[in-house]
């Protein structure tokens, strides 16, 4: 029974995705904003947050504070360097020990863990305490698996864990309802999952404030890590269909570094195959203090991927009041309304793509309609009411959860 006047004690867990990487803006990925602003918005509420993620430089002092309500813990688990998510599995049980040594004394009231290792590691340090969990995906291995094939780099205990944490978290959030029947698919229950979206920054994405310089032509701008299969070849491949458009592609490396990055590279070399290097430029990562400002300066956005949980820069343009050019995958097709807030297009159809920049540019009142209908919709997306679906969730499961030991009994790790 917690004491009155004590406030809310949440452990947010994510191994691979600290919310400090937000602070420099171009390594920061969706899981990243996501824990940040979460974090920033519970702890707003009053919940007293500490986010859990692995320590990448020796250098990192244990605890940072972070936000109102909110530190980030550096967690000791293998070797305090930058590493790839998909080769973190052997850390784990590390990562685990950690986390149950920082709990043992001070137990949190709720566990929140995000992405898949960030979960195997939780239940099994909070399991014996009796805390409850909820965990958020925040990609499918199953999905990945299904859309990349051979090339999905993933462990292979990658379908099974998550399957795992299906059957055995306190509750899982999702972000979409396509999620749902994906979960219901790996075993979850109905009744232990919930749809709370990834929410938005209203304060900095908004209609109104600067506007990036821009030229006289109409502008497509795209936002995007540089991974294959977020489709921004495709996006190229359409400019080459329209001839006035110019298309600006933020993400990635630094502009000074883009050379050393593979997949900068082979859009470049795409770009020269095209001939549309004068209509097409690659801007490096840009801040997120930044953002704002570029996707203003946009007649539309593309978020244009072959596979995608969510989609937060489709909501983040549309917060803006940028309508957006979407592929119907995933969340994207949930959060962008088709001829409402944007257009839904095919994954991997540079053709649709270039038909719906075409058919929208043409028509500028229709354009500043779905613009104002995406100002309208995003406003759903405010992390304050995100947070607060979350932490009243959050309150349930703390309330009602047995405290048995649930230890994962054959998980991996």
């Amino acid at each position: 029974m917690r004491r009155l006047g004590v406030p809310f004690r949440v452990a947010m867990v994510s191994e691979h995705a600290s919310p400090l990487a937000v602070l420099g803006g171009v390594d920061a990925g969706g899981q990243n904003v996501f824990v940040a602003d979460l974090a920033r918005a519970l702890g707003r509420l009053g919940v007293e947050v500490v986010v859990h993620t692995r320590r990448t430089d020796p250098e990192l002092p244990r605890r940072v504070p972070f936000a109102e309500g909110v530190v980030v813990e550096h967690v000791d688990a293998g070797p305090a360097v930058p590493v790839f998510w998909d080769r973190m599995l052997p850390f784990m049980p590390a990562f685990r020990r950690s986390l149950a040594h920082s709990w043992a004394d001070e137990p949190p009231d709720l566990v929140s863990s995000h992405f898949w290792m960030s979960g195997l590691a939780s239940l099994e340090a909070a399991a014996p305490l009796g805390v409850p969990l909820v965990h958020t995906y925040h990609a499918l291995g199953v999905v990945r698996r299904r859309e990349k094939g051979d090339a999905d780099s993933s462990p292979p205990e990658r379908t099974g864990i998550e399957a795992m944490l299906a059957r055995s978290a306190d509750h899982i959030v999702a972000t979409t309802t396509d999620e749902v029947f994906e979960l219901l698919g790996m075993g979850g229950s109905v009744d232990r999952i919930t749809v709370i979206p990834c929410g938005v920054d209203l304060e900095r994405f908004h209609p109104d404030g600067a506007v990036a310089p821009r030229t006289a032509r109409p502008r497509l701008v795209v936002v995007s890590r540089l991974v294959e299969r977020k489709g921004i070849g495709n996006v190229i491949e359409a400019v080459r269909d329209t001839p006035e458009v110019e298309l600006l592609i933020a993400g990635g490396p630094p502009l000074e570094q883009l050379e050393r990055d593979p997949e900068a590279r082979r859009l470049l070399a795409l770009i020269a195959e095209l001939g549309v290097g004068d209509r097409v430029r690659l801007l490096g990562g840009v801040a997120r203090p930044e953002l704002p400002a570029l996707l203003r300066s946009a007649d539309l956005v593309a978020c244009c991927p072959w596979y995608e949980q969510f989609g937060m820069v489709a909501v983040e343009a549309m917060a803006c009041g940028v309508p957006v050019v979407a592929s119907h995958v995933g969340g994207l097709a949930e959060t962008v309304q088709d001829g409402v807030t944007g257009v839904h297009v095919p994954p991997r159809r540079p053709d649709r793509i270039a038909d719906a920049v075409i058919r929208l540019l043409a028509v500028p009142d229709r354009r500043r309609r779905m613009g104002a209908a995406a100002v309208s919709r995003a406003r759903r997306y405010g992390w304050d009411r995100i947070a607060a679906e979350t932490l009243e969730l959050g309150r349930d499961v703390a309330a009602t959860a047995p405290a048995p030991d649930r230890a994962a009994s054959g998980a991996a790790g």
